[in-house]
């Protein structure tokens, strides 16, 4: 098991080291000048070669890829241009808003999903259960920017029951969560729905209603029990991403989170800041999988992950 987890560990601070040194060359290859960004467009050309100086953007890119290290590894990578404050304090003060949307989102698609995903599963070639899912399929395809929108419009313009940006209050929490929520239940309804059609159809569920086990524990421990893998690996995941920065929910909503913090970074060519977004929220997003990888035993007792580490 400690094996495992030190594995585990060595991977994900080395996808985190890889996607932050490729997020370096990629903003630097960028077309854009950063000078430009934080002296303004009337800036001399005195001004912009002062700038310059001052964040060393005229070094070899060599030469600022060793100071980046440098500051990788101390935990320091610089001050943002956008905000003259420590880039790392910056993203931390955004980062609350952001996992607060993204608990309170996955939580709402959860209590939803999995009850809808059963359902769906109970009714399977139904008339209804079609309807359900062609609604589901709907949802699935609508882009994230026209839900908010909608949604706007209609409880915080026509029926103002909801503040429309912000989060002055917990209100300005509601509309954005939904916004989030109504993708992924209509992806993890259909994941639920297509796991438990499987173990409904199972002969070992048939031998155990045959023993006259009830129809509540065939469906919630004995079915539920044998999804609870993939189900809780696409919550898992889906948190994971959206950790990440909601980024066009964010903007929609002025949601004041990491997603909008890196648009408003790469409006500016805020390389600090981007950079010690990506960190932040590689790390937790690492971070995340591995609680999920940790929680497998606890779902299925069947799976040992020292074992399977070993193989």
């Amino acid at each position: 098991m400690a094996t495992y987890i030190l594995k585990r560990l060595g991977q994900g601070l080395l996808t985190v080291f890889l996607t932050v040194s490729t997020v370096f060359v990629l903003i630097r290859l960028a077309p854009g000048d950063p000078a430009v960004a934080y002296a303004g467009p009337l800036a001399t050309s005195e001004q912009l070669a002062a700038v310059r100086e001052q964040f060393g953007l005229d070094d070899p890119l060599l030469q600022q890829y060793g100071v980046f290290l440098q500051q990788l590894f101390t935990g320091n990578l610089g001050t943002s241009y956008s905000f003259q404050a420590p880039a790392v304090q910056v993203v931390l003060e955004r980062l609350p808003y952001t996992l607060t949307l993204s608990f309170a989102a996955i939580l709402l698609a959860a209590v939803v999903s999995i009850p809808l995903g059963v359902w769906m599963a109970r009714r399977t070639d139904t008339r209804s259960e079609t309807g359900v899912n062609v609604v589901a399929i709907a949802g699935q395809s609508m882009p994230d920017f026209w839900t908010g929108i909608l949604l706007l419009s209609a409880f915080a313009v026509v029926i103002p029951i909801f503040p429309a940006s912000g989060f002055a209050t917990w209100g300005g929490l509601v509309l954005p969560t939904v916004t989030i929520a109504i993708l992924q239940v209509a992806l993890i309804s259909r994941l639920v729905r297509r796991e438990m059609a499987t173990n409904f159809s199972a002969p070992y569920l048939t031998v155990a209603r045959s023993r006259g086990v009830s129809e509540r524990a065939l469906t919630w421990r004995y079915a539920m029990g044998n999804s609870a893998i993939p189900v809780f690996t696409a919550l898992g995941t889906r948190f994971a991403a959206m950790l990440n920065g909601v980024v066009v929910v964010e903007v929609v909503f002025a949601w004041p989170g990491v997603g909008s913090l890196i648009v408003r970074a790469l409006e500016t060519r805020d390389y600090p800041l981007i950079q010690a977004t990506v960190l932040v929220t590689s790390l937790l997003a690492v971070g995340v999988q591995l609680l999920i990888d940790l929680a497998y035993p606890l779902l299925d007792p069947r799976v040992r992950l020292g074992k399977a580490s070993a193989a």
